[in-house]
């Protein structure tokens, strides 16, 4: 690959995304751009801001960009659309921020003029796949750089080195190991490596950052009620909320009874395992309240086959292929499923967990007349459940008939 001129770099303000920065201007004498996303990960970003010029970026190349609101509008709403799980336990919350990031890490480029972009993300894990899985999706001419893969800065004291040879201003407790390492987004934060990597020991409670110990959450239940429309949450007690607000308020109220935590050990795409500490207090309750919602409106044939598409979807999420043509496919066939997913959902929220206690909706398909013990006024004729059986039996009876004659 020729050296590039120009680079957007994937920004946090961070030590390791400074070293890159003065990496990137040392190793390719290049112009570079800095792009950091507000995702809701609760950090001021004016620092990232003075950071970035004091590492010699010019204001015009600093892009700091609220887009939250796009995040859960386009990203984590159609995800949840899905009830997306990975590995049975794993709600994707930092799978699902890498393609938003690498978009506008392009169209910066786009913009700027710039020839490559450049992520932080080190050899060993999931997100470089993702970074550079969505850029290519997205510009198949780009160049992407990842230093992790190329510079010999192979422990904390050479980037400690690196840094102060450079002036980058180190904070005091970088200095030390960190204890673990974090990522955060309005979805959830991941909590990795150090004191973490024995999957044995139990993680010590600091790990924790969103939510309250569920031994210490309030003695007395919450309920709150979730309105629906089309698949998508609107509303929280009556009151409608833009996405990205109604997934903070969910954050606080998982937050305050401790829900949300999980402890996985789970199979990265590049092939080794990782232990993880998440926290996703909002999209426990989310997913819940969704899947009470579809539990009336949705056919039991569409729910059973969404059920099978799942896993799936939610691979493709976690190994980056989010702008993949069979992503798109099953998200249209799951946004077809979501016509009728209207309606409001009432959650009862108690130390560590959140579970449907009722669910109401115009379109709903529950027919108590159907359903019910008492006289049903010849809505359902119980003998018709005979002919049913019977030629539902009939190659159960035609396979057992024959194994009786060969075994006679």
């Amino acid at each position: 690959m020729s050296a590039p001129k120009k680079v957007v770099l994937a920004y946090s303000g961070g030590l390791d995304t400074s070293i890159i920065l003065k990496w990137l201007q040392t190793e390719y004498g290049c112009e570079v751009v800095t792009f950091t996303a507000d995702l809701g990960q609760g950090e001021e970003l004016d620092p990232a801001r003075k950071k970035a010029e004091l590492l010699g970026i010019k204001p015009e190349n600093i892009f700091i960009e609220d887009i939250r609101e796009e995040f859960v509008r386009d990203f984590v709403f159609p995800m949840f659309r899905a009830n997306a799980v990975y590995e049975g336990l794993y709600l994707l919350g930092t799978s699902i921020a890498r393609p938003l990031i690498s978009k506008r890490l392009v169209e910066i480029a786009a913009e700027t003029g710039a020839d490559a972009v450049a992520h932080g993300a080190t050899g060993k894990g999931n997100d470089q796949v993702r970074f550079e899985l969505a850029a290519y999706a997205l510009d198949p001419e780009i160049k992407v750089i990842a230093p992790w893969r190329e510079w010999d800065l192979t422990s904390r004291t050479k980037l400690i080195d690196f840094a102060e040879k450079n002036q980058i201003p180190i904070a005091k407790d970088k200095r030390g190991e960190a204890p673990f390492s974090v990522d955060a987004n309005l979805l959830h934060t991941s909590s990795e490596g150090k004191v973490l990597e024995d999957p044995a020991q139990e993680a010590p409670d600091y790990v924790y950052q969103r939510t309250t110990h569920p031994e210490d959450a309030p003695d007395a239940p919450q309920f709150v009620e979730i309105g629906f429309e089309k698949g998508d949450a609107v509303s929280i007690d009556g009151d409608r909320l833009s996405p990205a607000n109604l997934l903070t308020k969910l954050n606080e109220l998982g937050g305050t009874h401790g829900i949300g935590r999980l402890d996985l050990v789970e199979g990265r795409f590049v092939g080794m395992k990782s232990r993880g500490i998440y926290e996703t207090p909002g999209g426990t309750i989310l997913l819940e309240a969704h899947r009470g919602i579809e539990q009336i409106t949705l056919d039991r044939g569409a729910a059973h086959l969404k059920d099978e598409l799942m896993p799936r979807y939610a691979e493709l999420i976690y190994n980056g292929f989010w702008y993949s043509p069979e992503r798109e496919m099953l998200q249209a066939a799951i946004d077809h499923s979501q016509h009728h997913v209207t309606g409001t959902v009432r959650l009862k929220l108690y130390k560590g967990n959140v579970r449907t206690v009722g669910r109401w909706s115009d379109h709903s398909l529950y027919s108590e007349a159907h359903v019910t013990f008492e006289e049903d006024a010849g809505a359902y004729d119980q003998a018709d459940a005979a002919g049913f059986i019977q030629l539902n039996a009939l190659r159960l009876k035609l396979l057992a008939a024959r194994d009786r004659r060969l075994k006679g």
